[in-house]
């Protein structure tokens, strides 16, 4: 036989603890305490105090005397008066004549019905719930929680590892987006240095475009200086003709008056000869002093705009040159204004593509996420449901239940 302290267990919590301590069913009582009782069997009108305490789905009862000494051991006795089994039973209140709070336990194997008695409402109450939650314990009801508990764990454990392999995946997509993030923060510092190369190229095309006027401005002066020279030019080509004109028409008058001086001279030396009288041509030699002085006259002027000419030649081939390296730089400039517009639109195009796909896949691992959870909330159910029928009451019911005072 087994000891009566081996073979114990730890006491109910008392009245002022039971609200602060959880009752454990598989070492504790679940409710003690003094209750009246009608004889079993047979009929009787004596009611008796006895000491009663649910352990689990059975009700012990014992003398009344028997309740001190489970206070102040903290065990109660193996050995009770009686035991009834609350598997199964219907629990009831009822109204007797002399006991206004009394309990009906019923049970079809019973012979008669089990009456007890409370001094109060509160503790017919109390008691009344216990019972009824310890009857629910049942042997059928013990293997269909067993099997829920099997298949509810089997899901669990489906649902844990479906769970790991979407978390295994979230990290590497979290290591993904990590690297993402890096090469996000690395794309904006690239973008901030972009922007301020951006800003020093509009700055670079606007001064370009400011030179490009200045050179076109400087084109059109050119053109003009270049326009005024070849007018100047055909002046003075002109000009040079007409003096050439002049000049062959001096050299003809004086090729004439050469001719006529000599046939002068021919006439003079004969008559001279013949009266022997110097010939007087002193007429002659002045005319041809003239126009000889006239003609160095006008080889001057000839020199002189043919030295015009020249100049104004050699100042058109240098404003030609001018002309053409304004309109080479022109033309540089304008390939430069070009390539930077496209590095430009380049720059955007990339930023863009980049932005469109950081925004893919923050929102693919945001679907990961809702995944994880869904699978985290079918966990938690699972953990809910594994619990045996009737012992989610007895959990809900223990946090009220307190043992009564005897009167």
């Amino acid at each position: 036989m087994f000891t009566s302290k081996s073979n114990s267990v730890s006491p109910s919590p008392s009245l002022e603890q039971a609200d602060s301590e959880a009752l454990d069913i598989s070492t504790k009582v679940q409710l003690y305490g003094v209750l009246w009782k009608r004889p079993f069997g047979r009929p009787s009108a004596k009611w008796s105090r006895r000491f009663f305490i649910i352990k689990e789905s059975f009700l012990l009862y014992y003398s009344e005397s028997e309740k001190k000494s489970f206070e102040t051991n903290k065990y109660f006795n193996i050995h009770p008066k009686g035991v009834i089994p609350l598997g199964g039973c219907l629990v009831e209140p009822k109204e007797e004549p002399s006991m206004p709070y009394a309990m009906k336990i019923s049970h079809q194997d019973f012979h008669g019905n089990i009456l007890l008695a409370a001094e109060s409402e509160f503790e017919q109450t109390q008691w009344l719930e216990m019972l009824q939650e310890s009857g629910k314990v049942t042997w059928k009801n013990a293997q269909l929680g067993e099997a829920m508990i099997k298949s509810l764990e089997a899901q669990g454990l489906q649902l844990a590892k479906e769970k790991q392999e979407y978390l295994d995946k979230l990290m590497e997509e979290t290591e993904e987006l990590c690297l993402q993030r890096e090469q996000r923060e690395e794309l904006e510092r690239l973008n901030q240095v972009l922007e301020a190369e951006k800003q020093q190229f509009e700055e670079v095309v606007q001064e370009l475009r400011m030179e490009q006027e200045q050179i076109k401005r400087e084109l059109e002066l050119t053109a003009r200086c270049l326009k005024g020279v070849e007018q100047e030019k055909k002046e003075l080509r002109h000009l040079t003709e007409s003096l050439q004109q002049t000049l062959e028409e001096l050299s003809i008058e004086k090729k004439k008056t050469l001719e006529m001086l000599e046939e002068n001279e021919n006439h003079l030396q004969t008559l001279a000869n013949q009266s022997e009288q110097p010939p007087p041509s002193g007429g002659l030699h002045s005319n041809l002093r003239q126009i000889e002085e006239k003609m160095q006259q006008l080889l001057e002027e000839k020199l002189l705009a043919e030295k015009r000419m020249k100049e104004n030649e050699e100042r058109s081939r240098a404003l030609e040159e001018e002309r053409e390296f304004y309109s080479s730089q022109s033309q540089a400039l304008q390939n430069s204004l070009q390539e930077l517009t496209a590095e430009k639109q380049q720059a955007e195009r990339e930023l863009k593509s980049d932005q469109t796909a950081r925004h893919g896949g923050c929102s693919h691992h945001e679907g990961k996420q809702q995944v994880c959870c869904i699978i985290d909330r079918h966990l938690l159910g699972a953990g809910a449901k594994s619990s045996p029928p009737g012992s989610k009451g007895k959990t809900q019911k223990q946090d009220v239940i307190t043992p009564i005072h005897a009167h």
